[in-house]
C-alpha cells in the first residue's frame, strides 16, 4: 500500500547502493533534505527499504514519482547492437549470478552507449508498491556524463577513477565513447593502486604526460596519492566545490560525489 501522498512538486530521490540506502528531498523553493539511512546489516535492501518507509520522515509521506540511484554491475552495449528483446540474456551471461533479478537500461546518447543493469526483484516491487513512477539510474550515469564532457578540456588522455563504498570505478573516453569502463573491489590502498596503474598500461597511457582524474571516498588519501604519484606525473583530484561553482549539495557532509553530480550537473 502506498504511503500518503505529499506535496506532487517535491522531488524525490532515492540511492540505493550496495550497503547503503540515502534518501534526499527537494521541494519547490529548493531547498534539500538528505537523510543517510542506518541500513542494517544482514538483511536484504528491500527489507531495509520498507522498514525506511515506516521510520523516515522524508518517506512517511511520498510524491507520486521517484527517481532512483542503482549502484549494480552495468554492462555497456554499443547503441548500435543493443536491443531490448537480447539485453536480458546479454546481461545474464555476464552477470550469471543475476539472473533472478529485472534488466533495466539506460540509454547514454552523448556517448553511443546503453548502459544495461539489474535490479532486484523485491526491491522493485517495494518501489512499486509506494510510488506510481519509479524512473531507475545507474549509479554512475551522472558521473560518466559529466566526466565526459571534462575529457575534452586539454589535449591529454584522461583515465578517471572515482572511490565509493570500497569500490573503484575505472573509466575513459574516445571522443564520444567509452574506451575502457570497469569496477573493482578496492578496499586497500594497494589494490587501488595496483587496478589504477594495471588500467593505465593496458591503455598505452603516457606517464608523464597523460593525466589520471580521481574523486570520491579515496582511502588512505594522503598515501593513495603517494604511492600513485611515484608512477604518475599527473594525478589530479577533483574538487567538487570549484566544479560545480560552489553548489549548495558540494557542503553537504556525507554526500557522494555521484548525487551530487547528479543534482549539480543532471544526469
Amino acid at each position: 500500500m502506498m504511503n500518503e501522498i505529499a506535496n506532487p512538486s517535491r522531488r524525490l530521490t532515492l540511492r540505493i547502493g550496495r550497503n547503503s540506502l540515502m534518501i534526499l528531498a527537494q521541494d519547490a523553493g529548493d531547498a534539500l533534505i538528505f537523510e543517510p539511512y542506518v541500513v542494517k546489516s544482514g538483511v536484504s535492501m528491500a527489507a531495509n527499504l520498507r522498514e525506511a518507509f515506516k521510520q523516515s520522515d522524508l518517506l512517511l509521506t511520498v510524491p507520486p514519482r521517484v527517481r532512483v540511484l542503482l549502484d549494480n554491475e552495468v554492462l555497456m552495449v554499443p547503441v548500435e547492437l543493443f536491443s531490448e528483446q537480447t539485453m536480458e540474456a546479454m546481461h545474464h551471461h555476464a552477470y550469471p549470478s543475476r539472473e533472478q533479478e529485472t534488466v533495466c537500461f539506460n540509454v547514454l546518447p552523448d556517448l553511443n552507449t546503453v548502459a544495461v543493469f539489474s535490479i532486484n526483484k523485491d526491491l522493485r516491487l517495494v518501489l512499486d508498491d509506494h510510488f506510481r513512477d519509479v524512473r531507475l539510474l545507474a549509479m554512475m550515469q551522472p558521473v560518466w556524463r559529466y566526466m565526459h564532457q571534462r575529457s575534452f578540456t586539454g589535449m591529454r588522455k584522461k583515465l578517471f577513477a572515482y572511490f565509493h563504498e570500497k569500490r573503484l570505478e575505472l573509466f575513459a573516453f574516445q571522443q564520444h565513447r567509452f574506451r575502457f569502463c570497469n569496477s573493482y573491489e578496492a578496499a586497500h590502498v594497494k589494490d587501488a593502486v595496483f587496478f589504477i596503474t594495471y588500467v593505465w598500461n593496458q591503455l598505452a597511457m603516457s606517464q608523464d604526460d597523460d593525466e589520471l582524474h580521481l574523486m570520491g571516498d579515496i582511502p588512505e588519501q594522503e598515501e593513495t596519492l603517494g604511492m600513485l604519484r611515484r608512477f604518475l606525473k599527473k594525478v589530479m583530484m577533483v574538487n567538487p566545490a570549484a566544479d560545480f561553482g560552489q553548489h549548495p549539495v558540494t557542503a553537504i557532509k556525507g554526500m557522494p560525489f555521484d548525487l551530487q553530480t547528479l543534482l549539480a550537473k543532471g544526469r
